[in-house]
């Protein structure tokens, strides 16, 4: 049993790493939205305090999800510094509508299967939203790291969707992280659009003047 003082005190730590995570996190898309690869340093750590968060109020799926992040926090770094043909960091680009419906109906199908292994085998609260916003999550994290645009209109269905799940869990200070996730993904779609646009003019540019 604790006391009063050792409540207090767990109590202090909770709030104080998560308003640390939020912080890091709230740094991550900042960064991202000017494509630098500073982002990857806060998603490495600001996951890492997830991690502990999540499974700390029974969201095993959230709290798995941290743990890719973390891998995927280097990946992103290495696609951003040194991907590419050249390797001096990728590209932003687009995906066709074939690939898009792929993987919004592996995004569904696997939360269904996971959705039902959790209902029927864990206390998960939630459990076939807490498996949505995983999976989505786990295929847009791969987008951002690959520089795919439309990244970030599957970030505002994910992070709207979240929010529901953090106001039962009683995460405040995420519930407001994740609403300015969705303003800030839809200023991050429109910053990247217009990058994509200039990346795809001087290209063109490029060709006229080699074929000139």
């Amino acid at each position: 049993m604790f006391d009063g003082a050792s409540l207090s005190w767990i109590s202090f730590q909770w709030v104080t790493f998560e308003t640390l995570a939020v912080v890091l996190s709230i740094a991550y898309l900042l960064f991202a939205l000017k494509e630098n690869s500073l982002c990857w340093y806060c998603a490495f750590f600001s996951t890492a305090i997830y991690v502990w968060i999540f499974g700390g109020v029974s969201l095993y799926m959230e709290s798995l999800l941290n743990v890719y992040y973390l891998v995927m926090a280097v990946y992103g770094w290495y696609q951003w510094r040194k991907g590419g043909v050249s390797h001096q960091g990728i590209e932003i680009s687009c995906w066709q509508l074939r690939q898009h419906g792929l993987a919004i109906a592996s995004v569904i199908l696997l939360s269904l299967i996971s959705g039902y292994l959790l209902a029927h085998n864990t206390e998960a609260r939630l459990p076939y939203l807490d498996s949505f916003t995983t999976w989505g999550a786990v295929l847009t994290t791969v987008m951002v790291a690959r520089k795919i645009l439309e990244n970030w209109l599957y970030w505002v269905v994910i992070d709207a969707a979240s929010i529901y799940l953090y106001l039962d869990r009683e995460l405040y200070q995420t519930v407001a992280l994740f609403v300015l996730y969705v303003i800030l993904a839809t200023v991050g779609y429109f910053s990247w659009r217009r990058r994509y646009l200039g990346q795809t003019s001087v290209r063109a540019e490029n060709v006229e003047q080699v074929s000139s």
